[in-house]
């Protein structure tokens, strides 16, 4: 069933985001910076697209646009849409990033690239043979656990309210060199310890996107953790205890920045002006 008529915006847009919701997206300010600094003409805009219409998108997509990015929730479900899927983008079954060539859309994931660069920048960490305690396991932690073991961390311990969703991601990404541990939320124990000896403590859940939200887990746990990075780009309740206590933190603006920094060299076939994409990332969530 059609459920609406997706339209250009203008005739320069020919890349965009899109999500549900999608009107808080910060990525327009950023791509457009970076657009204007390549000095490109075209533009990026931003398109509400509910699951239900995500068919009806790409069709839209393939004959009128260059790109677009993926959000929440179409990350997965866009895979059987697309013409062609990178083999990383397809075993993490996540898509980010579309790019249409000749009226064919392939799927591409830069998040990992996103993740891997901002934590070498706020931590100087390398994600090969660390050790990492990773707070969340519904998709973007997913994702962002595939990551890790593909880029062969040594050790990833995942914690979840439901251990069973913990332990179910455990066992879907077994089989590689990483030691996979999942934990319950009411093993404070056994997480005050892994968080002891991890390089860093991510934080992957949603808690945090709405100033309601309950911490992920008891925020005492994480008095010994070595540096703490939250993929959420707000000053949320776990930034606001590291920052207190004195532990290298930081918010996932690193890693917006560069997954899309990544996205913009996919699509145009040049390095992204990461200084200017930077300064508007800054300004819009400074706003």
């Amino acid at each position: 069933m059609r459920n609406k008529m997706f339209e250009l915006e203008n005739e320069f847009v020919k890349y965009a985001v899109i999500g549900d919701p999608v009107a808080h997206s910060v990525s327009p300010a950023m791509q457009n910076a970076g657009f204007m600094a390549a000095g490109l003409d075209e533009r990026y805009g931003k398109y509400h697209v509910k699951p239900d219409e995500l068919a009806d998108f790409t069709e839209f997509a393939r004959h009128n646009l260059y790109g677009f990015n993926a959000t929440v929730p179409h990350k997965s479900a866009l895979i059987d849409l697309l013409d062609e899927v990178a083999p990383a983008a397809l075993a993490a079954n996540s898509v980010n990033t579309v790019s249409v060539r000749n009226g064919k859309l392939y799927g591409d994931s830069t998040d990992g690239y996103g993740l891997e660069t901002a934590l070498k920048e706020a931590f100087d960490l390398d994600i090969a043979d660390s050790r990492i305690v990773m707070l969340g396991a519904g998709g973007a932690a997913q994702a962002t656990a595939f990551e890790f073991v593909s880029r062969q961390a040594a050790h990833l311990t995942i914690v979840n309210r439901t251990k069973s969703k913990a332990e179910a991601l455990a066992e879907h990404l077994s089989g590689q060199s990483t030691v996979l541990t999942a934990l319950g939320n009411d093993e404070t124990d056994l997480i005050a310890q892994a968080i002891t000896h991890a390089d860093v403590v991510i934080q992957a859940t949603s808690a945090g996107l709405r100033e309601s939200d309950a911490p992920p887990l008891e925020l005492e746990l994480l008095q010994n953790a070595a540096a703490i990075f939250d993929m959420i780009y707000k000053n949320t309740a776990v930034l606001q205890y590291a920052q207190k206590h004195n532990i290298p933190c930081a918010d996932g603006r690193g890693m917006l920045l560069h997954q899309g920094a990544k996205s913009f060299s996919i699509w145009t076939e040049r390095r992204a002006p990461v200084a200017a994409m930077r300064a508007a990332l800054d300004a819009a969530l400074n706003k």
